[in-house]
């Protein structure tokens, strides 16, 4: 079949996620292979993976070890239920996931994506309370412009507006809060915003603690809402209050999760261990959809009971525990140890971090925010007084197609552009990456910026 062909079938056939198809029909774009961070189109052309195929690839494409976990795994079986049963993949994943999560977390429910983990966890946040013979518990707090997902459930405790207005008559009411976004604060100092935001979560969860089943937040950094990274101390504190007003907590770590921060969890950088754990997205390295949600004994223990008393969980997927995920996913940790990638993550990191000061000079850049290989770079229309480019002129997307004309491939949030390569890379890589997003911020910006000025005129 011919390139066009396909092209004009995907056009045909295809409804994308996330994806205005109006814009998809303008610049249609097909994978057709990968190896290491390279992706390769259907016309041939070679594209760097700088955002991790969404933000989840580890190793590379093509990694060995993986593809032989999965054909090893494919040799015994492909997938069997775990509904009152288990499996030998997922039995032994688990145990590897107790090990490297924060002490604590001791149960593991695993899903298919990050935003089923999500449901999960809310599900037995909401339960926990009342297996404990507690039902006036049955509201969460969310931080502004957090994104869990977008089943409903997740939808219902996130707060990006571009994403959840059009559903808000579908989801249920949760409380939001702020976020301690420091370049947008007043004061543009990271401990007066993060004061600041700790003070209004203690106001709502001392007006609130007796109707609050949970606090859910997004590891250090939110993603979707735009790669805003939390003042030094803001996590920490959010424990500490959780625990004041006995409030659970939920942490995100699908998107900040094995190692993208430079720890193995994000958590980890304030020494943080919640109630519940989300996991998803580099738990196989980025190979094939298995997502978990993690809990503590206690949470555990209070479902546990004779069936007649009906505390189960009631929840479960057609493909929850699947081997061939599982499988690939303790190849996957097992290529941490071996390969010793949070170390190379952290030292990469530093190197990142100097090579993202190229960014300062540039006219219309406000602000980079990094916390090891996740990094966001907001696009402005005056540096000076940070106002934003309209809406409409959707800079942060034309500068992406100019990054995918000149070898590239990401996906901005808003005028936020998003830089998250597989953990694999080496530093001529980085250097070259960053050297395309430069040569591209820059053209853009400044056109239009111009067309802006000329429009004024």
């Amino acid at each position: 079949m011919s390139n066009s062909e396909l092209i004009e079938k995907s056009k045909r056939h295809l409804w994308l996620p996330f994806t205005q198809m109006k814009d998809y029909d303008r610049n249609p774009l097909i994978i057709e292979s990968g190896q290491g961070v390279i992706l390769k189109d259907t016309e041939g052309k070679s594209y760097y993976d700088g955002f991790s195929s969404v933000w989840l690839n580890v190793h590379g494409h093509q990694k060995k070890e993986l593809n032989e976990a999965i054909c090893s795994q494919l040799d015994k079986i492909a997938h069997s239920t775990l509904l009152g049963m288990t499996n030998q993949p997922a039995t032994e994943l688990a145990e590897q996931l107790v090990h490297i999560t924060p002490d604590g977390l001791n149960r593991i429910f695993y899903s298919d994506s990050g935003a089923e983990a999500v449901e999960i966890a809310l599900k037995m946040a909401f339960q926990y309370w009342r297996n404990q013979g507690v039902t006036g518990k049955n509201k969460f707090v969310t931080m502004k412009d957090g994104y869990h997902g977008d089943t409903i459930g997740a939808v219902s405790v996130g707060a990006v507006d571009i994403f959840h207005h059009v559903y808000q008559p579908l989801t249920f009411d949760s409380i939001p809060v702020p976020f301690p976004y420091v370049y947008r604060h007043p004061s543009g100092d990271p401990e007066t915003c993060k004061n600041e935001c700790l003070l209004e979560l203690e106001r709502t969860l001392d007006q609130h603690q007796d109707e609050l089943a949970a606090v859910t937040v997004e590891s250090m950094m939110q993603g979707a809402g735009g790669m805003r990274l939390m003042p030094h101390g803001y996590l920490a504190g959010v424990e500490a209050l959780c625990k004041k007003y006995n409030v659970l907590l939920i942490l995100d770590e699908v998107a900040t999760g094995f190692g993208r921060t430079g720890k193995m969890f994000a958590c980890e950088h304030e020494d943080v261990t919640p109630d519940i754990m989300i996991i998803g997205k580099g738990i196989t390295g980025g190979y094939l959809p298995i997502a978990a949600t993690l809990s503590t004994e206690q949470i555990y223990e209070s479902f546990y009971d004779d069936y007649t008393n009906m505390k189960t969980l009631f929840h479960g997927h057609s493909y929850t525990g699947n081997q061939l995920g599982c499988a690939v996913a303790l190849a996957n940790l097992d290529l941490f140890k071996k390969e010793q990638v949070i170390t190379r993550v952290q030292e990469n990191s530093k190197y990142l971090y100097r090579e993202l000061e190229c960014f300062n000079k540039l006219e219309h850049v406000g602000d980079i925010r990094q916390l090891g290989f996740m990094v966001g770079i907001e696009l402005v229309k005056n540096k000076q007084t940070k106002e934003p480019f309209p809406f409409e002129k959707r800079v942060g997307y034309d500068v992406s197609l100019k990054m995918r004309q000149l070898g590239m491939l990401t996906r901005p949030v808003g005028d936020t552009i998003v830089f998250m390569p597989p953990l694999s890379s080496k530093r001529q890589e980085l250097r070259e990456m960053i050297k395309i997003m430069e040569a591209s911020i820059q053209q853009i910006t400044e056109e239009k910026y111009a067309q802006l000025e000329t429009i004024k005129k």
